[in-house]
């Protein structure tokens, strides 16, 4: 177990459990999530190992599950369940999307970009010599997709098998990905896209190169103008929607070298952003709404 050197009682509590089979690793200064991460690969584990954050929750069946799911699958490189979403209550709201039994790395990254699959770095079983062979999860700020890179590339070392069990409850919550600012969000999700365009993992027999990073740059599209319309202006530095995409362009143009040509606006829920965004009135209504309804709505 990782300690990040909390000082709200955590590690008095954890002194207090009298248990041969918890390892303690703390750290004699406060750390943020990526500098404790970045401690896995650098402590002794078993052979096998799972991520959880503080505030989620792994079922009594877990490791039962999890157990059986590698029996019927050794040549598996990672392992996951079906999972339910709690608020920050514990209360139950809904469960994952359901997910196939087996799943390659072309399809985890298809399902990531078309917003088909409910993935986060909770629940995730593989083994730790898997996990060293790819580095680990990479340092992105906050860790914001760093998972998303992690899933992929230990997926990509054989696939990825999926138990129908329910084992583990993720927390929605205030999350870093709401509280990190803009600067750094967009850093993190264009490091994971300058990851697949170098990664090419090609997401269908017949895609084109062109097709595949219009693809990746619609997501990346999509995931930013969609967070910038749960900011007020000012905690976005006054970046608009419409600004936001003339620099997309821009950008698309650096990562791929020949994609003048490529228009997020002609995507319904990017277009759709673009009018909420233009309108301080409706701006103020959507992030009412998403306080109500925090699923996402704009694919």
């Amino acid at each position: 177990m990782l300690e990040s050197g909390s000082t709200d009682g955590t590690q008095e509590w954890l002194k207090s459990l009298i248990d041969p089979r918890i390892i303690i690793h703390y750290s004699e200064t406060p750390l943020s999530i990526t500098e404790n991460w970045d401690r896995i690969k650098h402590v002794e584990r078993n052979k096998w190992m799972t991520i959880i954050g503080h505030d989620d929750v792994l079922h009594p069946n877990y490791l039962e599950t999890m157990s059986k799911l590698i029996g019927e699958n050794s040549l598996a490189s990672l392992y996951q369940s079906h999972f339910n979403f709690i608020d920050d209550q514990g209360l139950f709201m809904r469960t994952c999307k359901p997910m196939k039994e087996k799943i390659m790395a072309n399809g985890l990254l298809d399902s990531i970009l078309s917003n088909n699959i409910n993935i986060f770095g909770t629940g995730f079983m593989m083994r730790s010599v898997d996990y060293d062979a790819v580095g680990g999860i990479p340092l992105f700020p906050n860790l914001l997709s760093a998972d998303y890179v992690l899933w992929i590339e230990l997926t990509s070392r054989a696939f990825l098998a999926v138990s129908k069990e329910y084992c583990f409850s993720y927390r929605i919550n205030e999350s870093t990905t709401f509280t990190t600012k803009m600067e750094r969000y967009i850093e993190a999700l264009q490091l994971f896209v300058d990851y697949l365009l170098r990664k090419k993992i090609r997401l269908q027999p017949d895609i084109t190169e062109k097709e595949y990073a219009n693809k990746i740059l619609s997501f990346y599209c999509t995931r930013i103008s969609r967070r910038l319309l749960t900011m007020p202006l000012k905690e976005r530095n006054n970046l608009t929607v419409t600004k936001f995409l003339r620099e997309s362009k821009t950008f698309a143009i650096q990562y791929t070298g020949c994609h003048d040509e490529f228009d997020p606006s002609a995507i319904t829920g990017i277009w759709i952003a673009k009018l909420i965004d233009q309108i301080a009135l409706t701006r103020s209504l959507f992030r009412l709404f998403k306080r109500i309804h925090p699923n996402p709505i704009l694919k």
